[in-house]
């Protein structure tokens, strides 16, 4: 028989490693579902493409593969948008593969199902790279230039829309033949030997890293012990140096103590970060900035050009650049970067008001139960506190939607897309308001037999918000809400679910949660455990 689009593009992407696709079924879409079923590739049907999306950036986080998605026309291409946007926002390599209206009645405003004006245009504004399939002959060049940039690129969401009229139509054909593997970008030899110098001449060196950069742990440290340079982690690089290691600052550089370490600096390597606000600036004290010399490395030559001014640029993959580097360092063993380290830690934590000290201290008793395992988290108090201040057990074991878009929902899909990737456990970490975005995906958790960790952090409100309207003497407005009974819902939809209203019922869910291997809720209200004496 003959191979159609629909079944060709399953089979393209099967072909690129490719098993895991999340998405729901529509009219525009089906022939896509005509070839999966025997492609191998498991479909993981969300309860709203803002769900799949989510799903699959976490999927994209854990994996480090390509998140891929698949949504219908119009509605299906706006609900997703949100995440296409936040997975831009972190450089997440997001596939999103979307039916949009026959070829002939594109543009004509015809008033056809699902029909979305210059829905491509919609789609182009949160992707790297966005095409309308006009002819069979595009889509294996196309699938081409997706991956490559996926592999050699700052990566982030690809859009491909295909006409439903096109979806049925007989392939070209296509030579079953691995695609050619890309390199990524690699410095001059000059410019590595300019690095070395500046570095091997420095006294108090600091590096600063960011989440372009978390592929790169190993050889992260390697630099830190060989240079004697303290490491301050963004939220997206937690987890590059574990915290236990004595070169690592698990702490904002939006804290006053951070921003001194790196003005005290007289070398900054930044490797994999856009030195962006809601990372360096959040409480709008001004622009982070370095007076000494600033070298920067990032694989996006636009990055290199925002942010703070760096003496020197290079345009290179973090991790290559690091193999390239560290043979020509010069090994330093004095105990100084240490002592700053201690101290920046130290200063950064006297920081924190009382409630944030104790919500990092829920996160310690978190970790102590889960040591090793992802922590997922949404727009809530213990991922803000987390953000300030706290550690990882490895790279890209911390990270939420509390940065960058900001989107709420995100936690509960991401979870269930991290623990589908890793087969393990993964935490969630959610408020009652997110929550209420993403509700009715806790059920997912339970049909994919996810092992998610899901704790609900309930202040009956959009508690930061509230915050911020007093700290502005605006009437609060908007930020109270009914919350349902989580746990009651949660029980319906077959997960296990407690209130947890002393440490001690906290403690113990926390421990039946890890034996059951079964999706749990866990709710706790936001005062018990800020009373809870840990």
């Amino acid at each position: 028989m003959t191979e159609t689009i629909g079944e060709q593009l399953v089979r393209l992407l099967a072909q690129r490693d490719v098993n895991t696709v999340f998405g729901i079924p529509g009219a525009h879409t089906i022939e896509l579902y005509r070839g999966l079923a025997n492609s191998g590739i498991h479909h993981v049907t969300s309860r709203h493409e803002q769900g799949a999306g989510f799903m699959a950036d976490g999927y994209a986080r854990i994996s480090g593969k390509p998140g891929v998605a698949f949504v219908i026309t119009g509605p299906g291409m706006l609900n997703i948008a949100t995440p296409m946007a936040q997975a831009m926002a972190d450089s997440i390599p997001m596939l999103v593969i979307a039916g949009v209206n026959p070829r002939p009645y594109l543009g004509m405003g015809s008033g056809n199902l699902h029909e979305l004006h210059r829905q491509s245009q919609v789609a182009s504004s949160c992707s790297v790279l966005s095409h309308t399939l006009s002819d069979a002959r595009q889509l294996k060049p196309f699938l081409d230039k997706a991956f490559a940039v996926f592999q050699s690129e700052r990566p982030g969401p690809v859009y491909l829309e295909v006409p439903v009229d096109l979806f049925a139509e007989a392939a070209s054909e296509c030579i079953a033949l691995p695609p050619a593997g890309i390199s990524k970008p690699a410095p001059p030899t000059a410019v590595i030997d300019q690095v070395a110098r500046l570095l091997n001449s420095a006294s108090t060196p600091l590096i600063l890293v960011g989440g372009g950069a978390s592929k790169a742990s190993e050889a992260i440290r390697v630099l830190a012990e060989t240079i004697n340079a303290p490491v301050v982690m963004t939220t997206n690089a937690r987890g590059v140096l574990t915290p236990n290691h004595p070169l690592a600052i698990s702490a904002s550089p939006s804290l006053i103590a951070v921003r001194q370490l790196a003005a005290a600096a007289d070398i900054v390597l930044a490797l994999g970060t856009e030195f962006g606000s809601t990372d360096y600036d959040m409480y709008e004290r001004g622009d982070f900035c370095i007076d000494n010399t600033l070298i920067r490395v990032d694989i996006d030559s636009r990055q290199l050009h925002s942010g703070c001014v760096a003496e020197l640029a290079v345009l290179a993959d973090s991790e290559q650049f690091l193999h390239m580097l560290q043979p020509q360092l010069q090994s330093r063993t004095d105990s100084t970067a240490m002592t700053r380290a201690a101290e920046t830690r130290a200063a950064a934590w006297q920081e924190l008001d009382d409630d944030m000290q104790q919500d990092c201290k829920v996160l310690e008793l978190l970790h102590q139960h889960f040591p090793t395992q992802p922590f997922i988290g949404d727009s809530t108090q213990l991922t803000y506190a987390g953000n300030l201040y706290g550690g990882a057990s490895g790279p890209n074991h911390w990270f939420n939607s509390a940065t960058g878009f900001g989107a709420l929902g995100y936690g509960v899909p991401a979870a269930i897309g991290a623990a589908i990737a890793s087969q393990g456990t993964t935490v969630c970490l959610i408020g009652d308001g997110g929550l209420q975005f993403c509700l009715a995906e806790l059920i997912v958790a339970v049909q994919e037999q996810a092992h998610v960790v899901f704790i609900v952090w309930n202040n009956q409100g959009y508690g930061e918000i509230e915050r911020y309207m007093r700290g502005a003497n605006i009437e609060r407005v908007g930020v109270a809400l009914h919350t349902p009974d989580f746990v009651a819902i949660a029980v319906a939809m077959g997960l296990d679910a407690t209130f947890a209203d002393s440490k001690e019922a906290f403690e113990t869910a926390l421990v039946n949660a890890k034996g059951t291997g079964k999706a749990t809720l866990i709710e706790i209200d936001e005062q018990t455990a800020r009373s809870m004496a840990l």
